[in-house]
């Protein structure tokens, strides 16, 4: 898609970026979508990606709550352990690569805030130190109880689904301190278990970032952040300096910002053309 007024938006975009002293790159679920995650925006979407789940007229709202841990963790697990499995096996795209290059050559450098649990920031090669999952991550579990504050690396977790009907077979992940079932480390729907400690500390590295970020010329990237759960939008608006909001569907932005109508990976690739190597 090419059109005056987009093409004029590409180029303050890439401008703002090209100045930038701090970059703030920000995502939302459409960011995996060009990775080939399954886009779960609204029940027809879900559905497609979890067709039983259709005929017992289970939404993405109804699975992702920690109370299916405790009722029939087979079940939890199962939704929960085809995910783990499908974005361990997804490569991220290329327009990670140009973002993490864009922000590693900013004089002040770069944060990432994203409500992705995926872990394709970290996947893609982006500093850890310098990641806000604001949501969790489902490659950490905690107790589902939980029994105390621990939170610890799923790293070498096998998670076998039966994809007839989205159950996981035993044996599944356990606490190591009580033996109750464990669970991602993610902020669920209705969810009063989820443990916060490993995101905090990764806000408290954010907001010394941002103190001194604030003092250059802080450019934000927002890449594919929906509206039905705002906390990334929320994030980007409240920043100074240029915001670039990039969403083929909500692409509105306040007076400050720059709003390009097009997916992730292609405006990244239109953005890069009009930049200079790193």
């Amino acid at each position: 898609m090419t059109s005056p007024g987009l093409d004029s938006a590409l180029r303050r975009a890439a401008e703002a970026i090209r100045t930038a002293d701090a970059l703030l790159v920000a995502a939302g679920a459409g960011m995996g979508v060009d990775s080939g995650l399954p886009d779960f925006r609204g029940n027809e979407g879900f559905w497609r990606a979890y067709p039983p789940f259709r005929e017992r007229g289970l939404s993405f709202v109804d699975l992702a709550n920690p109370a299916w841990f405790r009722d029939d963790p087979r079940q939890a697990w199962g939704f929960y352990g085809h995910r783990y499995n499908l974005y361990r096996a997804t490569r991220p795209h290329a327009g990670f690569a140009a973002l993490q290059a864009w922000g590693e050559s900013r004089p002040r450098g770069y944060f990432v805030f994203t409500s992705n649990v995926d872990g394709h920031f970290q996947q893609a090669g982006f500093d850890p130190d310098r990641i806000v999952e604001c949501h969790g991550s489902i490659h950490h579990l905690q107790c589902s109880a939980p029994c105390r504050a621990a939170i610890w690396e799923a790293a070498g977790l096998e998670i076998v689904v039966d994809e007839a009907d989205f159950r996981a077979r035993p044996p599944l992940p356990t606490c190591p301190n009580c033996g109750a079932v464990a669970r991602p480390n993610i902020l669920m729907f209705g969810d009063g278990r989820w443990l916060d400690g490993r995101t905090e500390e990764q806000i408290d590295r954010y907001r010394a970032w941002l103190a001194a970020a604030g003092r250059g010329r802080l450019v934000t990237i927002e890449l594919g952040a929906g509206q039905a759960v705002p906390t990334v939008r929320l994030e980007c608006e409240r920043q100074p300096g240029a915001l670039i909001r990039i969403n083929p569907r909500d692409p509105e932005v306040p007076p400050h910002g720059v709003s390009l109508p097009l997916g992730a990976a292609e405006a990244i690739a239109r953005l890069a053309a009009l930049l200079p190597s790193p």
